[in-house]
């Protein structure tokens, strides 16, 4: 999902998560008593736009280092065409709607938190952009590398992901490198 997404994209991504998380929570509800509690903590967003930058422009600097590749013949357009990232940051209302709809459980408290890209982040020394940009690059790196590697092969990654990390350092030299999370407590009827 990126902001120039089909408005049908978002639909669909949405309904997954809202199938997903109803299973989760059913199954979950299945193995627990009466009063049981489950704490969950999922990525995110704090607004309703699913394109916002808290969710989503870590993924758009990625897909930018792709479209890098595609100009200099490393990476076919059709190839990036056809890979899609099966993830979804869902909005607090959301949540609270598929909890409730699903019906397992009562939400006992739902907050939301910023999250940094990496633990190193300074926000005010601009010497430390290169490092947070090779830090943040290696934990995308370990979370999609395996999905990018069957898709793109593994020829291309540590290229990729040096592109990624540049990318990373120009958009933190304007902006905050956060993400947002939501630590869910929820209690079994």
């Amino acid at each position: 999902m990126a902001k120039t997404s089909p408005t049908n994209v978002f639909k669909t991504y949405r309904k997954q998560f809202e199938k997903d998380f109803t299973k989760l929570l059913l199954l979950r509800s299945q193995e627990m008593i009466s009063g049981g509690r489950m704490i969950l903590t999922i990525p995110s967003r704090s607004i309703a736009d699913p394109t916002s930058e808290d969710c989503c422009i870590i993924w758009e600097l990625l897909a930018k280092s792709l479209v890098d590749m595609v100009k200099e013949g490393l990476v076919q357009e059709s190839e990036i065409n056809s890979f899609n990232i099966p993830y979804y940051t869902p909005y607090e209302d959301e949540v609270r709607d598929v909890i409730q709809q699903e019906g397992s459980f009562s939400l006992h408290s739902l907050n939301g938190f910023p999250l940094h890209w990496e633990p190193y982040n300074t926000d005010t020394n601009v010497s430390d952009l290169p490092v947070r940009g090779i830090n943040t690059a290696k934990l995308i790196r370990a979370v999609i590398e395996p999905m990018m590697v069957t898709h793109f092969g593994k020829s291309i990654m540590d290229l990729l992901f040096k592109k990624y990390q540049e990318h990373v350092v120009d958009h933190l030299a304007t902006k905050k490198g956060v993400n947002y999370s939501l630590v869910i407590s929820l209690v079994k009827h």
